[in-house]
């Protein structure tokens, strides 16, 4: 649970995280759009399994399901058919405002639209997470520069968007979505990841040089996983100076 948001309610685990080890589980899951004649499946009975402590990519060409089934896990969109559980919880089962509380707690986001605020810094645009949940603006803020400067931003934390390259508008989205220390982070970019025991990455891709990072990539095609494939040894690059988590190089 994130400290910083004890007073809201959450709906309970339904599962122990620890015994299952599991951040995702999808059970046959699909996803239409449209109805009758003009019904278009996109999903089309997804089984997949994504485990904590790991980072899993999703790869496939264009229109094959994968950012679909990324924003189906993220709750973004409700699957039509299936069973999905995402940290232990059902987000079908949830209220609409549950629902909202989960992601705001347990879940970070950096898509390919970096949808930075323009009249904020870059490191008042990482520490938004921190902001909503509550927590005062100078320790937000003071956690955001810490963070971006481990990106490589440190010498443009008051910068606005407008003053920053692509890459670096990439690197501040990538911080906001793991400010707030989420458990699942779902991402079309990647700028630099840290995975703890407790957390799993998902990462849609068509980025070949960043399959190294993987420890399970998973092909699709036409609205199914076609392969799987585990790797037992990523190259995550060095270890950070707690010894606890491992991140790699900016890509």
């Amino acid at each position: 649970m994130n400290r910083h948001d004890s007073n809201l309610k959450t709906p309970l685990m339904k599962t122990n995280l620890w015994e299952t080890a599991l951040a995702v589980r999808c059970c046959q899951v699909t996803k239409e759009f449209g109805r009758g004649e003009s019904r278009t499946p996109v999903l089309r009975g997804i089984n997949l399994e994504i485990k904590l402590g790991e980072i899993t990519m999703l790869v496939g060409q264009s229109g094959c399901g994968k950012t679909t089934l990324l924003s189906v896990i993220a709750g973004l969109l409700e699957p039509t058919g299936g069973e999905l559980e995402v940290l232990g919880s059902r987000p079908i089962e949830m209220t609409d405002m549950e629902r909202v509380v989960f992601r705001r707690r347990n879940l970070g986001f950096a898509f390919q639209q970096f949808n930075l605020l323009p009249s904020l810094t870059a490191a008042e645009n990482a520490a938004v997470p921190l902001l909503a949940a509550g927590i005062k603006r100078t320790e937000a803020v003071e956690k955001a520069v810490d963070l971006l400067a481990r990106l490589g931003m440190g010498q443009r934390v008051y910068s606005l968007p407008n003053q920053l390259s692509g890459g670096q508008q990439q690197r501040i989205a990538f911080a906001r979505a793991l400010i707030h220390e989420p458990r699942l982070v779902v991402c079309e970019l990647l700028a630099s990841i840290a995975v703890r025991p407790d957390c799993s990455v998902v990462i849609v891709t068509h980025d070949d040089r960043i399959f190294r990072f993987a420890h399970v990539i998973h092909s699709m095609s036409d609205g199914r996983i076609i392969g799987s494939e585990r790797r037992e040894r990523p190259n995550f690059g060095r270890k950070n100076r707690s010894g606890r988590q491992f991140e790699t190089a900016a890509v």
